[in-house]
Formats: structure tokens, sequence, C-alpha cells
């Protein structure tokens, strides 16, 4: 079958969950036997996420071919068991890039650059992109921001002309807001029909409405945005406040989403989606009555979606060891050592979150050197698993300067260190090991006995190396240096194999867990937390039986 297109739009409001409608249509449509990717075009002029704070953009995510990635893509993945890859994310910046870079070269022969039609066909250049490799039979192609954005303009206008090129190969999904006014007791759907309007004043007629509300609206209000909206009444679909995320393709089903996207594409629907594995782990979820408690140790913490996808793993993870994750997010800054055991005890399992820079990271030694002592399971990603280098050799080899060149580049015991051919590299997006490597874990080891497996590829994120002029000294001492990349012998796994669970990884496992096939490395964590405090509640009973 030719490939539709799917394009997701937004009003009133950002943050209204487009990526989640989008990703679990995709998910829905998946279940029915299609071939399905989501794509992402976002309006910000930076070329990547990859330099923004994520005070500004929350989580950076990493394909496998190395794109530094907008964070829906993560729920894409979740969602759907597909990896993205750079072509599934598409910035402002990009696309001004590549048109510039053509003008350079000459290949508009001298004519006048302008947004039509020069930038609006390079985005659909880029729409298309993933079509032409006949791989899908869906693309869903989600436009970030919200209609009126002065910067989402040359985006919807090549939707516009996209929906007239493509005819029934393609529909327009509007994800709207319909607030309550609590003071007065109603549903207001006039943000919505403005929205509607604005999006019809740039030539676009959607052709669903999704709208987000909190409260159930009722079959007359639905039927009234419609009419007003010049959309059918059956394709009007709201989305209401879900416990989990998770259970929004249900929902969407229920309200025959998939279907109604089908026979607007022309497609007959067929049977129902089989959604039995999803449906497993919705009822697992449902089902965990006991709760785990792991603590998570960062420096961005107080925001929602900095550290999302590691929040999902340990979902993912405690879902499937039959318990309630009861996560607790701790600030790094705030950790002394008068101060951690206040924080930590009580604790089944720390994991400490990666990052850059010097901010936070004596709270996260601090953290390691308790959690080392006490034998609590604990997971280091990413400069979490520097900190255990860096803990280690200062506490147990007895380096007290060790250091990453990052935090002190003077340090004579640069137990972490710049990766020898980026020394000379100044441009801040070039610095950065990006992507999925190869690693070869050693037999025996936790990692591998979690993996079931001694060759595995994960994606990385990081420009700092374990040094490995100081690799003989840490595995003597009882750190194992456990995986590594076959081609170039850089460390990628550490293990304190004595602990109960002490692991830390240079990669980011936390990208490639999703809803049907969750990490490894996580459920083994999550298992050996769940059963340190069996230990401790044994412990606790024993005692009170004396």
């Amino acid at each position: 079958m030719e490939t539709k297109y799917i394009f997701v739009t937004g009003g009133v409001v950002s943050s209204l969950g487009k990526g989640i409608i989008s990703a679990s249509l995709a998910c829905l449509l998946k279940a029915r036997g299609y071939r399905v990717t989501i794509q992402k075009f976002d309006p910000y002029i930076n070329i990547d996420p990859g330099t923004l704070n994520p005070y500004e953009h929350g989580e950076c995510y990493v394909t496998v071919d190395g794109h530094e990635a907008d964070l829906d893509l993560g729920h894409y993945e979740r969602f759907t068991n597909v990896q993205t890859t750079r072509a599934n994310n598409v910035t402002t910046g990009r696309i001004y890039q590549s048109v510039i870079d053509k003008e350079r070269r000459g290949d508009y022969l001298g004519k006048t650059v302008q947004i039509i039609p020069h930038v609006t066909d390079e985005i659909k250049r880029n729409v298309k992109l993933l079509g032409k490799t006949g791989n899908f039979d869906y693309i869903i192609t989600e436009i970030g921001g919200t209609v009126g954005d002065i910067e989402s303009l040359p985006y919807l206008e090549s939707v516009r002309q996209l929906r007239w090129e493509l005819g029934q190969n393609s529909l327009c999904i509007h994800l709207t807001y319909v607030p309550y006014l609590k003071a007065a007791k109603e549903l207001k759907t006039k943000p919505t029909q403005h929205s509607v309007k604005q999006l019809q004043e740039v030539g676009i007629q959607p052709d669903i409405l999704v709208l987000r509300t909190e409260q159930d609206i009722p079959v007359n209000m639905r039927k009234k945005i419609a009419q007003f909206c010049n959309v059918a009444p059956d394709a009007v679909v709201q989305s209401l406040d879900c416990p989990s995320i998770y259970e929004v393709p249900i929902m969407m089903h229920a309200q025959h989403l998939d279907e109604i996207v089908l026979r607007k594409t022309g497609v007959v629907p067929q049977g129902e989606p089989h959604m039995a594995p999803w449906l497993h782990f919705l009822d697992k979820m449902h089902g965990a009555t006991e709760q785990v408690n792991i603590a998570l140790v960062g420096k961005y913490v107080e925001l929602q979606d900095a550290y999302k996808s590691i929040n999902e793993s340990l979902f993912h993870a405690a879902t499937y060891n039959d318990r309630r994750l009861n996560l607790k997010s701790i600030h790094s800054e705030k950790i002394t050592p008068e101060n951690v055991g206040e924080y930590l005890d009580g604790m089944d399992g720390v994991i400490v979150a990666p990052g850059f820079g010097q901010r936070g990271v004596e709270g996260k030694l601090t953290a390691l050197k308790w959690c080392r002592e006490n034998d609590v399971p604990t997971f280091g990603i990413c400069l979490g698993m520097q900190c255990m280098v860096i803990e280690f050799a200062r506490d147990v080899l007895g380096l007290a300067d060790a250091n990453s060149t990052e935090m002190d580049p003077s340090t004579t015991n640069n137990v972490i260190d710049l990766m020898e051919e980026q020394k000379s590299v100044s441009n801040m997006g070039g610095t950065m090991r990006l992507g999925a490597y190869d690693c070869r874990l050693t037999p025996d080891s936790t990692a591998a006995k979690a993996y079931g497996a001694l060759e595995i590829k994960e994606r990385h994120r990081h420009r700092f190396e374990f040094n490995n002029d100081y690799r003989d000294r840490f595995e003597q001492a009882g750190m194992k240096c456990v995986g590594e990349n076959p081609a170039t012998h850089l460390v990628e796994v550490v293990e304190i194999p004595e602990k109960r669970w002490w692991v830390g990884t240079q990669y980011h496992p936390e990208y490639s867990s999703t809803v049907l096939n969750p990490h490894p490395l996580f459920i083994d964590f999550i298992k050996a937390a769940v059963a340190y405090r069996g230990e401790r509640l044994m412990e606790d009973f024993a005692e009170s039986k004396k």
C-alpha cells in the first residue's frame, strides 16, 4: 500500500501531549500489523537539543545513529518498539542550515531564496524522506509548538501543501484543550473553536479533533464542537487525564481513533489490534501492591522531564517485578556527609544520574560512598558511573585528588579523562561520543548475567572516559572493568562483585527500554532492590520477635 501521512498539530497551549497521542496512535496501528514510524518537527532554531540546557528542554534523547533529539522520540520508541534515527527529528535550525548550504553551493541557480518555496520545500522533503524508504505504511508527523506561533508557520504551510499533494493519503489530527472553569463549573469550548479557526486560516482543515481535558466532555458538547469546527461528530475524541500515559492507547482505541484514521485514509478496518502484550503490562501495573523505594540522585531532579527515560525505565522494570515504583528524587547539591544518611536510609536502591559539569558532583560522590559502605544496590549511569570511579579512587585507592579532567583539568590523578581524539576539538557539538556502540561483557559478571549475553550494543552521550592507565589498580582493589568496546578497549561497565548490586555504565541503557522490552539492567537492578528490601524486612521481623 502507498505510504499514508498523518500530521498532528496542537492548539491553545503547549505540553498538551501531542507526543503521547502520536505514540498511542502508532502503537495501535502497529498492533494492527501496519508498519509505522513517527517524526517530530521542532520550530526552534537550534540544530538539535544537544546544546540546550535541561531547564530549557528537559531530557536530550539520543537515537541509535547518534542524533541528539527531542524527548518525544523516547515516547515514540517506548510505545512502538521501533528505533528512531536522525530522520525522525528535524528542527528549524537544520532546515535553514540545509537551505543555506544549498544556496552557497549554487543549487538555486542564483534565485532569491525565500520561505516559500525554498524553506517549505525543504520541510516537505524531510517529511517525505522516511516514506521514500518504502518501509512504512503510516508516517506520523508531529508539528511542535502551537497553532499561531510565528516559528510554526512554515511547517503549517508545508502541511497545507502536502495535504493537497497527498490527497487521501494524508490527514490532520488537531489536539486542543477544553478547560474546566471551577468558578463557573463549566467546560469551555471557545479555546478549541478559536484554535481550529486559526488552523483553518492557514488553509488546514483538521480531519480529527482530540480534546485534552480533565473532565468528561458530554456527547452534546462534542457534537457542538464538531459542528463549529467542520469535523464529523464521530471524529471528535476526548483525551481525559489518565493515571498512567500507558493507558492512553487503550483509551484512544475505546473511542475508535485507530479505526477513524484507517477509514479516512482509505483503508477498511479489519478485526482488532493485537494488544495482549500491552494489556499484560497494564495488568501487572494495576495488580502491583507492594512497592520498591528507589532514590534518584541528580542535579536536575526538580525538573519533571530532565531524567524522563530513566524514570520510565525504572517504572517498566518495577512493573515487571510486580512492584509499584516509589521514586524519591534527591538533589545532589543538597547531599552532605552529615545528612546523606537521612536522605538515603530506607531506600531499596539508588540510581546516580548522568549530567555534565561540576555542580552537584560532590553530593553524588558522597551518596556513592554511603551506598558502597552500606552495600545498597546502586546503579550509576554515564557521569554516575564516572563518579563511582572517582569515589572509589579517592576512598579505596587513596588517590585524594582523583577526579575527572572535566571537573578539575589540573588533577594529577585523572581517572576520568577526555578521549585523546577529542582534545583538539573546540566545536561543542562535535566533542561527544554519540549513538550505539558495541560492548563486550565479561562472562559471569552481573551485567552479563542480566543481559543473558556477552555481545551488546548500547547508546552513548558523553565526552569523557575511564582512563585505562589506572585499570589494573582498580581491578586489583576490587572494582572490575567488566564491559569494554571491542574496537577501542574503552571501559563501558564497572562493577564491584562483592557488593549486592553495584554497576556503573558509561552508556545510557535508559534510551532502549520500552514497554514491551524493558531493559535487562533495569530489571535486574530492581530485582536486587526488591531482594534487599526483603532482607531488611526479615531482619526487622526477626528483631521484633526477640
